[in-house]
């Protein structure tokens, strides 16, 4: 083991504890940047009792306020809606379905989103909604 001299300057600097500081900092604020992603905000209906309807392979439809239909995170239109589930059924007939629609959003969006699924005979369907604060 060798002693420095008290006199003698480093020649270079180890950077290495740096860069593992920097690529911890950097795998950490992706990991949080994806998390925040939560999908559309709506303002959802009251209701006593929430179930939980959360399956491995559920899609969401969601109605915003403004009457835009979105499937997962996706605007779509209705028939652009039936084409996507109608692939989605053939490749699992037993499709789960989860449906959100804002409060303030005019009933017969919701209507039309149902009629479709009835036409497509997706079976396994739910309306999400809040739990009533008491």
């Amino acid at each position: 083991m060798q002693v420095q001299d008290e006199g003698k300057l480093y020649d270079d600097i180890n950077v290495t504890p740096m860069l593992d500081l920097a690529y911890v900092l950097l795998v950490i604020f992706i990991i949080m940047t994806t998390a925040t992603v939560q999908g559309i905000a709506v303002n959802l209906p009251k209701a006593s009792t929430t179930p939980s309807l959360a399956k491995p392979q559920t899609r969401a439809i969601t109605i915003a306020q403004d009457g835009t239909i979105y499937l997962d995170t996706y605007p779509v239109s209705l028939a652009d809606l039936e084409a996507r589930l109608r692939l989605l059924k053939a490749n699992n007939p037993q499709l789960p379905v989860v449906v959100k629609g804002d409060a303030q959003v005019q009933y017969q969006k919701v209507v039309d989103v149902l009629d479709l699924l009835g036409r497509l005979e997706i079976t396994q369907l739910g309306l999400v909604t809040q739990r009533l604060s008491q």
